[in-house]
């Protein structure tokens, strides 16, 4: 049986949003998998600092802030941080129009420190907006935007009330930078997340498969917000979470039960993925 190459999500895809435990039934499928002879990559928009505590599990490589750092195993395949300039113009564009940045590096976030009263005043828009809530509240290592030391930035988080808020920013370096808009809730939330343009997790899921010489038909991508709409768009075959985005649904090979419900376990099952 050939090796096929699986790539999760995290948030609302292994773990409910916001946790860094995978039901038991997630984690027995992987393994399973992996028994089988296939290998299992976490494909997140998480920095590496925020997904090491999943680490431990034993994935075979990560395609961490959206694409912008890409491992298999020890070894790196892709760093490509934020260009300086870009992220100075980002940055200044969207303060001036009181949007709220969370900015992040490999090894450490930072978040402008009046995100939290935002963020109280929102409600359950969807799985980004209930982590980064729960992220602040835990102290999970997000640290003040003062204390940022200028280390290369991968990606910067937003949220703010309205499209217009961004749209200096991207008039400015939407050249350079996609704007990721993962939803307009009911509780006046406007999240996404601005990621250069010269990666995406669909690049690097071509990249991991390309290294181990795997063809793209034997690729499966699981996810549930618009953050995977690349992932899903380059996999094999695409699993949406019952969760998930009803975009990302509709373009989806398949939809799975949610996350809480074993939708990982299930869906590795009827894909055959897993060891007989």
């Amino acid at each position: 049986m050939s090796t096929k190459l699986i790539f999760l999500d995290i948030d609302g895809t292994l773990t409910p949003a916001g946790s860094n435990e995978p039901p038991a039934s997630a984690l027995a499928a992987i393994r399973s998998a992996q028994a089988a002879g296939n290998k299992v990559f976490l494909c997140t928009g998480r920095n590496l600092d925020m997904l090491s505590p999943l680490l431990k599990y034993g994935f075979d490589g990560v395609i961490a802030s959206a694409g912008g750092y890409v491992t298999l195993g020890e070894q790196v395949l892709f760093d490509c941080p934020m260009d300086p300039a870009i992220q100075k113009t980002a940055m200044e564009l969207l303060a001036r129009e009181g949007v709220f940045r969370t900015i992040e590096a490999k090894d450490a976030t930072y978040g402008d420190e009046n995100l939290s009263s935002f963020l109280e005043q929102a409600g359950d828009g969807n799985s980004e907006l209930i982590r980064w809530r729960k992220a602040l509240a835990e102290q999970l290592n997000i640290q003040p935007m003062d204390r940022y030391d200028g280390r290369p930035i991968y990606k910067i988080v937003y949220m703010c009330q309205t499209r217009e808020q961004l749209q200096p920013a991207i008039d400015a370096v939407g050249h350079e930078l996609n704007f990721v808009i993962q939803a307009l809730s009911d509780h006046n939330c406007l999240n996404g997340e601005l990621i250069n343009r010269r990666f995406d997790k669909g690049t690097g899921v071509r990249l991991i498969a390309e290294t181990l010489g795997v063809p793209i038909e034997e690729t499966y991508g699981f996810g549930d917000s618009m953050n995977d709409l690349e992932m899903i768009q380059t996999v094999g075959v695409s699993v949406c979470m019952d969760n998930g985005n009803p975009q990302l649904k509709a373009i989806s090979s398949l939809v799975c039960p949610a996350v809480e419900h074993d939708g990982l376990a299930w869906a590795f099952e009827k894909l055959g993925l897993t060891r007989a």
